[in-house]
């Protein structure tokens, strides 16, 4: 199984997980045979991948259930959406933050029972919803990263709720300027930037939010180097809650597709991070942090440093760089009769050199061996 681009689809390959809009309705079901007008519809939801079972024997697992990530995404556009129906004004009942707690219990509670996987899958999330998909996902990064850290389940829960409504602010910025496909002007980029002031203020008005929550949505975009915004706070003086939410906000924003970019390879992200350490973040929370991403997500096709050509099977938690990967290919780029696997972490001298990217010559070579 692997991610493809909706531009990339072709009929008759197959769903390999469902797919949701950000309302927790089911668009498409595992299993199902995509035709043209399936295709044609996911281009018009603004869809921008789908995953397709086309690698057998490997399975992408996500580090909490379908369901559970749908369900918290539905919540968090119900909250977004009141607030912003609040700021415009008056109207129905509106929903505040007390009404996300079991939502980060649940979301907790199934991180910590499955504590080995690793970070392989990246959330699908509609080009103009995409805020909704985000803001869960920061939630679940921040939690896995605190989980590494030794935090409590006190201080997971707290972390978890802050960092589920870091961006709460956005509510208050005009949607044609979150969702517009060209670059900002200087004055868009200064409106953009007033979120994290908006969110405090906003979360300042619920009874539901601790000082902790408006902390983190003040200072997520501050940066260890003092670059950041809207203080210009430097190391030690940015919450370390604050320090977490704005380093997996970073990496979220990177692997996912935006209306004005695809979605960056998480090799590449990766490597990103990692140059980070004592210099946007503090070294130990990215460390920890990238201790629990696979570098090289299952189902992508990898070439080694001996020039060898396999599929990416699974990663163990502590060695992101090092996958477990089924060889399919000898270095002449000949099929082999009887594919192996082979574990990096325990064969160091070789290394991952190359993503390929082309979608339909790996499918169609793949299929011919497998």
């Amino acid at each position: 199984m692997r991610k493809v681009p909706t531009a990339l689809l072709r009929p008759g390959l197959r769903v390999g997980r469902a797919v949701y809009n950000a309302s927790g309705q089911v668009l498409l079901q595992a299993g199902t045979i995509l035709t043209e007008r399936f295709i044609t519809r996911l281009k018009m939801l603004g869809i921008p991948a789908v995953y397709i079972d086309d690698f057998p024997g490997v399975e992408v697992e996500d580090v909490i259930s379908e369901e559970t990530r749908a369900q918290a995404i539905a919540k968090v556009k119900a909250l977004l959406l009141s607030k912003s129906q609040q700021s415009t004004g008056p109207s129905r009942a509106l929903i505040g933050v007390k009404d996300m707690i079991s939502t980060v219990n649940e979301i907790i509670d199934e991180l910590l029972s499955r504590r080995s996987l690793m970070v392989n899958l990246v959330d699908i999330r509609s080009l103009d919803e995409y805020t909704f998909g985000h803001s869960v996902n920061v939630c679940v990064l921040a939690v896995i990263t605190g989980i590494t850290l030794g935090y409590s389940r006190t201080k997971l829960f707290h972390l978890g709720m802050a960092a589920l409504l870091h961006d709460i602010g956005k509510t208050r910025i005009p949607l044609e300027i979150l969702n517009k496909p060209g670059p900002l002007t200087s004055e868009e980029f200064q409106l953009i930037k007033k979120h994290c002031i908006y969110g405090a203020e906003i979360l300042q008005q619920d009874p539901g939010a601790n000082l902790l929550c408006r902390i983190v949505a003040m200072q997520h975009h501050e940066r260890h180097n003092g670059q950041g915004y809207p203080l210009g706070l430097k190391g030690a003086e940015i919450h370390e809650f604050a320090q977490i939410t704005g380093l997996v906000d970073m990496f979220d924003a990177l692997t996912a597709d935006r209306i004005y970019r695809p979605a960056y390879p998480v090799h590449e992200a990766y490597e990103m991070i990692a140059g980070s350490g004592d210099y946007l973040f503090d070294f130990d929370i990215v460390q920890a942090f990238l201790s629990n991403v696979a570098a090289y997500p299952a189902g992508s096709l990898v070439r080694l440093s001996n020039g060898e050509i396999g599929v990416v099977i699974e990663t163990t938690r502590g060695f992101s760089l090092y996958p477990r990967v089924r060889i399919l290919f000898s270095a002449q780029r000949q099929p082999l009769a009887k594919p192996y696997e082979i574990k990096l972490a325990e064969h160091r001298h070789l290394t991952v050199t190359e993503v390929i990217k082309d979608y339909w010559e790996a499918f169609e070579t793949i299929k011919n061996v497998t």
